[in-house]
């Protein structure tokens, strides 16, 4: 079965998808998470001519709260890391810097001397400091940022990735009409049919094609980055949707495309329920709260879910550490592989869920009533 015209991307379904897709840089700028600077387990006390070293009480939560928020530069281990830019939209100007600048050799948070201000990193949020070495409150809530940071890096990865598969695998239904699909195609195929046959047809009706570059565009997109933030090495570990500002223009991207492609019926149902009058007022507030509310719910379940599967992960990690034994070692590791397989599951499941609930929502809003 031919399903070309599915996956091309000169369709202008899915050029609004990638269109709305660079709404993702503009968002995690606003909605950047604040998590902290894991500490120095280590750390070295001045003493009358000696340096003194001193343990530090292992905290769970900062190194968490590090794995889960985003970041300036993407860690690989101890104190190495990958530098990403720094993009600053100030009152004085554009300014783009390496975020090394902005770390010691210990990892350690220190000024920076821009062509316009002193920056400092404080806690992923780049702040402007003052004469006094203070931070500029007033210059620093005008600041812009843009840059690119480690969800944003890992997005632009996810992206590429899904580009080259869809492309690849829209090269190998055009060459290879009629044939039976081979590599590469043979394991998309399955997929394509079952999100067109069990999640589009039966959701949105005869009108499926239509929306399917769509929602093929959100099930992969999710999926690939779900898969990918459960692989601890480079280019995995980012936590792109557990990002709320990611889940958040996904959220949007469905919002508009039911809203843009609702029917006489739908915004009827919205404006002119079958009612008595006097209850009009009540129903337009609750249906219109209903226009938000369904992908309010879309953008908290894929961030709830996936930024609890790598806390719990992170947590039988860290039970290691806090017992200070290797009696502990065992169990937790046992514990994190079982969690780890159901992830798998969860990463495929969540991205399931968010289309199929997209095509529900479509699908009631192009849906037709006879009488």
């Amino acid at each position: 079965m031919d399903f070309s015209h599915f996956l091309n991307y000169k369709n202008s379904s899915i050029k609004a998808v990638f269109a709305f897709s660079m709404l993702f840089l503009s968002f995690n700028s606003y909605a950047r998470q604040q998590n902290q600077d894991i500490q120095e387990v280590v750390k070295e006390e001045v003493t009358t001519g000696t340096h003194e070293e001193k343990s530090e009480k292992f905290d769970p939560t900062v190194v968490i709260l590090e794995h889960i928020g985003d970041s300036h530069s993407w860690h690989l281990w101890g104190h190495t890391s990958i530098p990403l830019p720094v993009i600053l939209f100030t009152p004085s100007g554009l300014e783009i810097f390496s975020s090394a600048n902005l770390l010691n050799e210990h990892h350690e948070a220190i000024p920076y001397k821009g062509k316009n201000y002193t920056y400092l990193n404080e806690e992923e949020h780049i702040v402007v400091l003052g004469n006094d070495g203070k931070v500029n409150e007033e210059v620093s809530s005008k600041i812009i940022d843009f840059s690119i940071t480690k969800n944003v890096a890992a997005l632009f990865i996810s992206v590429i990735v899904l580009v080259l598969i869809f492309t690849k695998v829209a090269n190998s239904y055009k060459n290879r009409i009629g044939k039976a699909p081979k590599g590469l195609q043979s394991w998309i195929e399955p997929i394509i049919i079952f999100i067109r046959d069990d999640i589009a047809r039966p959701n949105i009706g005869y009108k499926f094609e239509k929306f399917m570059p769509l929602l093929l565009t959100v099930f992969f997109f999710i999926w690939i980055n779900n898969l990918m933030g459960l692989v601890p090495l480079f280019p995995g570990s980012a936590n792109v949707t557990g990002n709320i500002a990611v889940t958040l223009v996904l959220s949007v991207i469905i919002l508009i495309v039911v809203n843009i492609n609702g029917n006489k019926y739908y915004w009827g149902h919205i404006f002119k329920p079958d009612v008595p009058f006097w209850l009009l007022p009540i129903m337009w507030v609750v249906e219109v709260i209903g226009i938000f509310s369904k992908p309010f719910a879309l953008m908290i379940r894929l961030f709830a879910n996936i930024t609890a599967g790598h806390i719990i992960v992170l947590s039988l990690i860290s039970l290691i550490f806090i017992f200070k034994t290797l009696a502990m070692a065992p169990v937790s590791i046992s514990f994190v592989i079982f969690m780890d397989v159901l992830e798998l599951l969860v990463a495929f499941l969540q991205a399931f869920i968010f289309t199929m609930l997209a095509a529900l929502f479509i699908g009631m809003a192009v849906e037709e009533h006879h009488h």
